[in-house]
């Protein structure tokens, strides 16, 4: 067996490779090698159509503008709906270049690639009840920051969240949570804001809960290192169910 230190290079070659689309993954179990790829429907693209990704965001600030722009679009009804073409599904297939890195709420209301009017390949989605971080979470944010070179990671809660109410609930309450819930409001339990009342404090405790979890991510020594040499930023923003727009979280 190999020493330690030689296994790690080959386990994030590994790992690197099953998330690219090296290894696939169903029903629990994972495709052998040897079995065949299945075919490509017949000729998804003309013969002149191009087959290089369009230039994407590569620094922090241009992501996040392009991600205010895709939100102005989606908010007025001018959405563009970009990167869906037979060129960029066909590119896909063997490769990924996400600009930005969305950590959102498990809610179907806020889909984020519709939020900010993007397309295939153009955001690495996690998503958790209320933004709520656990080793899978922080796992699948520094794959994308790391292995990636993701410029941007974006915490994004939103308006009427359900779990930050069911949390707010159970702590005026004392009510037991079933199952797993109990983990996500226990999650959120510090960052309710105690000095208001009623829907106020839901509305508070989201916009408290964005911003506690860009703190925690922005500690991150791994990612804490790429905002100190200006290659990252984490920014917490919340999307408005009413109007559709999302605004930073300072």
């Amino acid at each position: 067996m190999a020493p330690a230190h030689e296994r790690r290079p080959q386990r994030r070659a590994l790992l690197r490779a099953a998330l690219a689309g090296g290894a696939v993954l169903g029903a629990g179990a994972a495709v052998p090698a040897s079995a065949p790829a299945a075919p490509l429907p017949v000729p998804l693209l003309r013969p002149d159509a191009p087959l290089t990704a369009p230039g994407r965001p590569g620094t922090p600030g241009a992501a996040l503008r392009a991600l205010r722009h895709g939100n102005r679009r989606w908010a007025s009804r001018h959405q563009t709906h970009p990167h869906e073409a037979a060129g960029d599904r066909l590119l896909a297939v063997s490769e990924q270049h996400p600009f930005a890195l969305v950590l959102g709420c498990v809610d179907s209301r806020v889909p984020p690639e519709l939020v900010f009017d993007q397309g295939l390949g153009d955001l690495m989605t996690v998503r958790s009840a209320g933004c709520v971080l656990d080793e899978a979470v922080l796992g699948s944010v520094a794959y994308g920051v790391l292995e990636l070179g993701i410029p941007l990671v974006m915490v994004l809660g939103h308006q009427s969240c359900g779990a930050v109410t069911a949390a707010v609930r159970a702590e005026g309450t004392g009510e037991a949570q079933p199952a797993h819930i109990a983990y996500v409001t226990e999650q959120i339990r510090p960052a309710i804001d105690r000095t208001r009342t009623g829907p106020a404090r839901v509305d508070a405790t989201i916009t408290a809960q964005t911003r506690l979890v860009t703190a925690r991510l922005a500690a991150e020594p791994d990612l804490a290192a790429r905002v100190g040499t200006g290659r990252l930023a984490v920014v917490g923003a919340r999307y408005e169910l009413s109007s559709q727009r999302v605004r930073t979280v300072a």
